[in-house]
């Protein structure tokens, strides 16, 4: 028994200096200030430290203790909980502020929350997004950054922030102890999140536009508008030929593009860079769907990186194709995945259904034959181009692009590690999926306005 005793005491005493080490084993660090002082006196200390413990217990999986302390926090005078109510919203935005230094970008964080947590969390995560972006000026966000935040109505529906509390719970039809307990596990979340690859300026970093690119910009997007009414029709047609040849043309007219773009900043000193955009790739079949967007990507000259645990994709590559590459991915991915509806569940000799081993092969049968039409579209708008313009270079012009995605994808991402991908084994979903595909439209009707090159 005294061996037992001495053990606890040290182990005791070994947890006692781990929290008092500067970083320690906590995982969100000094998040509420000075919540590590041994015997907190003020109630803004003590509210610091039983917040900091819940989310501690969150990560843990000690939903006891966290249940404990969102029940301390809960309750108490007005003044008590006017000092939590301060510490929540300023802890959930400096939650915030942390994740965009983790390379975050606010469609993901609500994504990944609706995802993994609930809607209410993913709402909660939010009006934190809405309450952090308030501290930066307009000239300072991204215009892609503030388009998202538009796509998920970040917005301060609250105001002032002492409303905030009772507001949440009035719409969510929920009481003070729900608040605080969504508030620390979208808090303690938002910490936890692995850290991903910069692709977007942060915001409070201003806005620079190279000469030339707003008139590039408003090029590309005349094409991309083009090549989305296309991809429309071909999604909505209910003639299979007439969609084979919307998805078609629409290939070329991309690569067309793309060329031009090319050619064209070979004339001009400024010089396009290759860029990141991350996309989601949703269950179920979540395998299928990263290998069609891979040879989406390849066939227009771009790059993707799988975040399998997060259900994301990065795509590398120069801004036009990047663009054009996510249009023909969700357009490919709704004719793909309505054909494969279409086709109903199915069952073995046996009576045992099979449906997810003849989707899961469809969908792969469907990716490599676009893939085929894909690179035979690329190859004919290159050899086209190739004899229009009378261009020698234009093939060392094109391997130089694609030398310098590889390049950002090796500064971007280092080493990676590739995994193979199983294809499926329904012979009915491989013979039916190519079908589909040679079905799919990737073609567009009108002739593209061509960049000069000169």
């Amino acid at each position: 028994m005294g061996k037992a005793n001495r053990e606890r005491r040290r182990a005791k005493e070994r947890r006692r200096k781990q929290r008092q080490r500067p970083g320690g084993d906590d995982p969100f660090g000094d998040l509420f200030g000075q919540w590590r002082m041994p015997a907190p006196e003020t109630p803004a200390e003590q509210a610091d430290q039983l917040l900091a413990e819940a989310m501690n217990a969150w990560i843990r999986g000690d939903e006891e203790t966290v249940r404990r302390c969102t029940a301390r926090l809960a309750e108490g005078s007005s003044t008590w909980r006017k000092v939590v109510d301060r510490l929540l919203l300023l802890g959930l935005s400096n939650a915030v502020t942390q994740a965009w230094r983790n390379g975050w970008q606010p469609a993901e964080v609500v994504r990944h929350f609706g995802r993994e947590l609930g809607k209410r969390e993913a709402a909660m995560a939010t009006d934190a997004i809405a309450a952090e972006m308030r501290g930066y000026a307009p000239a300072t966000v991204d215009g892609r950054w503030a388009a998202q935040l538009e796509a998920i109505d970040a917005r301060l529906w609250w105001e002032p922030d002492d409303r905030y509390p009772g507001a949440w719970c009035e719409r969510e039809k929920a009481d003070r102890e729900a608040l605080i307990h969504c508030a620390v596990v979208v808090g303690a979340c938002l910490h936890s999140l692995p850290p991903l690859e910069e692709l977007c300026p942060r915001p409070g970093t201003a806005r620079v536009f190279a000469p030339g690119r707003l008139a590039a910009d408003e090029v590309d997007e005349k094409v991309l508008r083009k090549v989305r009414a296309l991809l429309g029709k071909a999604e909505s047609t209910e003639f299979p030929e007439e969609a084979e040849a919307l998805t078609t043309r629409a290939q070329e007219l991309i690569t067309r593009h793309s060329i031009d773009a090319a050619l064209l900043h070979t004339n001009h000193e400024t010089k396009q860079e290759p860029i990141g955009r991350r996309l989601f790739v949703d269950a179920p079949y979540e395998p299928p769907k990263v290998l069609l967007l891979q040879v989406i990507a390849e066939a227009n000259r771009c790059r993707t990186v799988w975040h399998k645990t997060l259900g994301l994709s990065t795509i590398v590559g120069f801004p036009a194709d990047v663009r054009a590459a996510e249009l023909l991915f969700t357009s490919l991915l709704v004719q793909a995945t309505t054909a494969m509806v279409q086709r109903g569940s199915r069952q073995d000799r046996h009576g045992r259904s099979r449906t997810r081993s003849f989707r899961q092969t469809f969908l792969a049968s469907f990716t490599d034959r676009i893939g085929e039409r894909l690179r035979g579209a690329v190859d004919d708008a290159v050899s086209q181009a190739a004899a229009d313009t009378g261009r020698s270079d234009l093939l060392p012009v094109l391997a130089e692009r694609d030398a310098q995605v590889d390049r950002a994808v090796e500064s971007m991402f280092g080493h990676l590690t590739q995994h193979s991908v199983s294809r499926g084994w329904d012979t009915e979903g491989w013979a039916e999926g190519r079908a589909a595909a040679d079905r799919a439209s990737l073609t567009a009707y009108a002739e593209v306005p061509r960049t000069s090159s000169h």
